[in-house]
């Protein structure tokens, strides 16, 4: 077998066996096939695509190409979810705790800001002491105590998703559905998770635009998910606007708490709440989403969840203690107050602008080494709908440094788009998607 006859045949678009491809990965991994080759078959499937079939066994191979979580021992269901990215996207933190309340293990593994959309080990780690780095014995003895674990992905496992992922950034490669859907599944596979629920953002502030584009992926996540043996929903979310009221890492802690405390703002809530109901529904705990969503908001308004969030914070070397301390107070020193500049109605926030702000400000970081602020954010004291006079607070601003903040302000203020009339009531659901 010769990897140049491999890459000739998906350039003519045959379907690759499993063999094939595990000749590929595994002689990529190996350092026997060298990065140009990978990069001629990663251009390949970029225009030729791939079938389910297909990307399930790729997805496959490269699950094994290093360590897999064994949860066997503790007692399931094993259920996580996943979101391909956006601003102010917090819901892990939410949800997580909500599952485990209702008698489901979620063995999540996240992973950290890059670009404009936030990481979700970037907001634990704002919380002094919390470790992420776990051994896969410390993610066992956290999920059987808790009922949910957050770790992230370590040089053994997926490795081969780590190689391809930085490959496919630099060869123009990075938005193929079936490269997309095998390093997603294959790390959420590798964490041991029997069903996954999916939350598929398309909008400014996802990275795929286009609602259409979005629902690709979706399929692609979902019937690929279901070729593997996995119990798998997709839901297609809205990302046009940053969701919830705060970006920023400890301040989402913050606004994660509040809505475990019943007091969290109602598009974050809303997500949330669909999400952890189809979880409900893939773990056996109600027959449908509406019975789901019943069983959830039951649950989070007696408290359970935020007690066991609490104790994941305590299990992974947080101190709770001081966490709630500083909430309301563990802010940088520079700051600023953004006010509307006209009057009328706010028709949108855009969340590409205020991602793209978040990267000055500190909270994203432009390549992988950059180091995140725990303290750089923002608070949207007002959204899209809400009716303005010149001069009203729309937002509150802190960033890392003062010419962080000084280079943000300008983008924070065009993403704020003013109407005479209201705008239309945006739907944050477009549609569930399930396996073909």
């Amino acid at each position: 077998m010769r990897a140049v006859d491999i890459i000739m045949r998906k350039r003519a678009g045959a379907e690759l066996s499993r063999d094939e491809l595990a000749f590929l990965v595994g002689g990529y991994v190996a350092g026997e096939i060298p990065d140009y080759q990978i990069s001629a078959w990663a251009m390949a499937v970029f225009f030729q695509g791939m079938s389910a079939g297909e990307t399930a066994a790729l997805t496959d191979v490269m699950l094994h190409s290093g360590a897999v979580i064994d949860l066997a021992g503790i007692a399931g269901p094993f259920v996580d979810k996943h979101s391909t990215g956006g601003v102010g996207d917090k819901t892990s933190l939410i949800l997580a705790p909500l599952a485990a309340a209702l008698g489901i293990r979620d063995p999540m593994m996240s992973g950290r800001a890059l670009g404009h959309t936030g990481g979700t080990l970037d907001k634990l780690e704002a919380i002094p002491g919390y470790r992420t780095n776990l051994s896969i014995e410390e993610f066992r003895a956290i999920i059987a105590k808790v009922g949910f674990a957050m770790t992230g992905q370590t040089k053994d496992i997926v490795p081969a998703d780590r190689l391809l992922y930085a490959l496919r950034d630099v060869t123009a490669t990075v938005e193929s559905i079936p490269l997309i859907t095998a390093s997603i599944l294959s790390k959420k596979a590798a964490e041991g998770a029997e069903a996954l629920v999916f939350d598929v953002k398309y909008g400014s502030g996802a990275f795929m635009k286009d609602p259409a584009q979005g629902e690709k992926l979706a399929r692609s996540l979902a019937d690929t998910g279901a070729a593997m043996g996995k119990k798998i929903i997709a839901l297609l979310t809205d990302m046009n606007e940053p969701l919830g009221n705060m970006t920023g890492n400890f301040l989402e802690v913050e606004e994660s708490l509040d809505c475990l405390e019943g007091k969290g703002p109602a598009d974050l809530m809303d997500v949330t709440l669909e999400l952890a109901a189809r979880m409900a529904v893939l773990g056996g705990k109600a027959k449908d989403a509406a019975e789901g969503r019943r069983l959830c908001e039951e649950t989070l308004a007696g408290g359970k969840p935020r007690e066991l969030f609490l104790s994941n914070v305590e299990s992974q070397g947080g101190d709770v203690k001081k966490m709630l301390e500083m909430r309301g107070r563990y802010r940088s020193p520079f700051s600023a107050e953004l006010r509307a500049r006209e009057g009328g109605y706010i028709s949108a926030i855009d969340a590409w602008d205020v991602g793209h702000a978040g990267i000055a400000l500190g909270i994203g970081r432009s390549r992988t080494e950059d180091a995140v602020s725990p303290t750089a954010g923002v608070q949207f004291h007002l959204k899209s709908g809400a009716q303005v006079k010149a001069g009203d607070l729309i937002m509150t601003v802190w960033g890392k440094d003062k010419a962080g903040l000084e280079t943000a302000l300008p983008a924070l203020n065009d993403a704020i788009k003013y109407a005479e009339t209201p705008p239309p009531e945006r739907k944050l659901i477009l549609k569930e998607i399930i396996p073909q």
